[in-house]
């Protein structure tokens, strides 16, 4: 919640102290002494565990990050093992979430019914006859999670935090982005054939002959190149005043008649006079289509998206094929077992029921209240280091520190859980539970059209490694599943604390004050809060940034898209710069006794490297680059470290290493 200006000044003037909190010796293994930590930290701190370890097959990576949910997914399978062994009452979570996920084991049911759950559905698109009965189609889909044409959605409008509206995003391609069609380099081609022929296979599945399928798949790639065209890139998506243009529903009727407006949200239950559409090239490019394209290639369209939807949901030659699509495109040689692939099911579609369980059994309360310690002596670093910008005008300098102290922490799980009461779950009827949980999540959306927002919502759930900032509630938020090594360990010394989780939450503020966030005022409105000299000054630092990752280099020849991922970075470099400014405010970090040979400061950098101690398929890489806005791993230790002044002192960084940037080049911003 918003903060008050009292307790604003309460906290600032408020030092912090904190005493040495460690329990026992975290022993630091694995540095590469043989190696200048000034040429490469990344690889000084990890080469060594890099070079010796084995990416699962059954995954496209492995170590810290996003490959942490791989061992997270086991946990919760063992949570979901027992419950679903349990005789639960009826109705109760337990019985919801236990019974869910032995519909989906039970692999013989799923197999006997082959596509027989989706035959209803491909029924309904061949029924189709004229553009009504199109989009009203598409509509009752979208009720059921099956999103094809129109991406419709409830968010807090940008421009009045407070409350929600209806908004509706650019979709309808089945590759990871629009520039996948565009590309003619090898990895791409290849990608672009993998995804013709795994549709190709799903029409040949539901009955079509080889030659047909063929030739349905290579007409649904058509759609979807033309459709690509009108969408915006990823840099371009960065935007976000762009992507503000709420217009009123009786205009869109005017904009769009193909689409028919009133009619499609009516079938929704959508009651508004107005949308935010937040890519508005699209929807025009779409009224204009589906009049050119003709209404059988929209049929087998619309068919080759809803098996795409629920092919991982019916038997093994649906499963196989989508797989032998994700392994071109992530590297990944064998499918994860059966009890991983429906951990994420649950957790994705009864996430906070799931949530709930894994909390109590693996996030004890005394790590919460070491968290809010870190999280708050980090916002106070954050307010001198605003205080010391040389660059920045004394009155912006006060609307930032009020932004900065109205943000709202979350930690560890929501204070209220979700009620599940509507979604119907029965212990034999797998596809039927997925249906029935996507319809419950889309009701759950609607409901809110309209409605105050209501501030204690999450947007991840609590076992997922990751973290996050919501611009338009200033908020942030650190779920259970990553407070946890190598993020955070409530027996460890401040030094791998800070460098470790407090480094994800000077990243997290930061994003409060990137080329995104900064353009929210600290009630989460898009609202200038700037002089305009600052913030010339500020977007000048920002391009710096851009500048400088750009020059870095992937597998080779592929290069960082600075333009894509500045946001990360730049809340990357600012994260460990603030994380230890908090640091040096511990008893710890103002002493200098070495742990294991290491000083204070270098522990403090060390656990910044392993908590991006991740290694990855070349494949996944590639992915990655072409679609995360965060840099690889690598370039997440060395890149802001280049920009870190103590960094070169602890480390005796010179002019020579690899690493080394000269003082008046380093990138400083916040």
């Amino acid at each position: 919640m918003k903060k008050s200006f009292l307790f604003f000044i309460t906290l600032l003037a408020f030092t912090a102290c904190s005493k040495h909190q460690g329990k026992k010796n975290i022993a630091i293994s694995g540095i590469d002494s043989t190696l200048r930590p000034g040429n490469d930290f990344f690889k000084y701190v990890n080469g060594k565990w890099y070079d010796s370890v084995s990416i699962p097959a059954s995954q496209a990576g492995v170590g810290a990050y996003m490959f942490m949910n791989f061992p997270q997914r086991i946990r919760l399978q063992g949570i979901l093992d027992s419950i679903s062994q349990s005789k639960n009452p009826e109705g109760s979570i337990a019985q919801k979430v236990g019974d869910f996920y032995a519909s989906g084991m039970d692999t013989l049911t799923i197999e006997k019914r082959g596509y027989a759950p989706i035959k209803p559905l491909l029924a309904k698109i061949e029924a189709i006859s004229d553009l009504p009965s199109l989009m009203n189609f598409v509509a009752n889909e979208e009720k059921a999670g099956n999103s094809s044409i129109i991406a419709f959605g409830v968010s807090s409008d940008q421009k009045n935090s407070s409350m929600n509206i209806a908004e509706i995003y650019q979709t309808g391609i089945g590759l990871p982005d629009r520039d996948y069609y565009f590309k003619s380099d090898s990895s791409t081609v290849a990608i672009q054939k993998s995804y013709k022929k795994y549709v190709a296979a799903l029409f040949q599945q539901t009955g079509s002959d080889a030659k047909e399928a063929k030739k349905n798949a290579d007409l649904v790639y058509d759609i979807d190149k033309q459709i690509a065209v009108s969408h915006k890139t990823k840099v371009e998506l960065r935007d976000v005043q762009a992507n503000y243009n709420k217009m009123a529903v009786k205009d869109l009727v005017k904009r769009h008649p193909n689409i028919d407006w009133i009619t499609f949200l009516n079938n929704l239950g959508a009651k508004t006079d107005s949308i935010n559409v937040c890519q508005p090239a699209y929807y025009d490019a779409l009224n204009k289509l589906l009049k050119t394209i003709p209404i059988n290639n929209w049929k087998i369209y619309l068919k080759a998206n809803s098996i795409e939807r629920y092919a991982d949901d019916l038997s093994k030659p649906f499963v196989d094929a989508s797989f032998e699509y994700t392994k071109v495109l992530s590297g990944q040689a064998v499918q994860k077992s059966r009890g991983e692939k429906m951990a994420n099911v649950i957790d994705n579609y009864l996430g906070e029921a799931l949530g709930e369980l894994y909390a109590k059994k693996y996030f004890p309360e005394d790590a919460k209240k070491r968290m809010l310690i870190l999280v708050n002596n980090l916002q106070k670093a954050y307010a001198k280091r605003i205080d010391k910008l040389e660059w920045m005008s004394p009155i912006t300098k006060q609307k930032a520190k009020e932004k900065l102290f109205a943000i709202t922490k979350k930690i560890g799980y929501p204070d209220k859980w979700r009620d599940y009461s509507n979604v119907q779950i029965a212990r034999n009827a797998y596809f039927e539970n997925v249906v029935s949980a996507s319809t419950a999540a889309y009701q759950f959306q609607l409901a809110k059209l309209g409605k105050p927002v209501d501030k204690s919502e999450w947007f991840t759930t609590v076992p997922t490694v990751t973290a996050y900032n919501n611009p338009t509630a200033n908020e942030i938020v650190f779920p259970a599943g990553i407070l946890q090594p190598p993020y955070f360990d409530n027996d460890a010394d401040d030094a791998l604390n800070y460098g470790g989780i407090g480094m994800v939450i000077g990243h997290e503020i930061t994003h409060t004050f990137d080329d995104q966030g900064a353009q929210y005022d600290k009630d989460g409105n898009l609202k200038n809060w700037w002089t305009k000299e600052d913030y010339a000054q500020f977007k000048s630092r920002i391009q710096q940034v851009i500048n400088l990752y750009s020059t870095y280099t992937v597998l080779d020849n592929l290069h960082i898209n600075g333009a894509m991922t500045v946001g990360e970075n730049t809340a990357d470099i600012a994260g460990i710069a603030v994380a230890y400014d908090a640091f040096k405010m511990t008893q710890q970090g103002q002493e200098n006794t070495k742990i294991d040979g290491f000083t204070p400061d270098q522990r403090f950098f060390i656990s910044i490297a392993k908590i991006w101690r991740v290694k990855m398929k070349d494949e996944f890489l590639r992915l990655w680059i072409n679609n995360n806005p965060h840099s690889p791993p690598n370039w997440r230790v060395n890149g802001p470290l280049m920009n870190t002044t103590p960094f070169y002192e602890a480390f005796d960084v010179k002019q020579g290493d690899k690493m080394f940037l000269p003082k008046k080049d380093r990138i400083t911003i916040w």
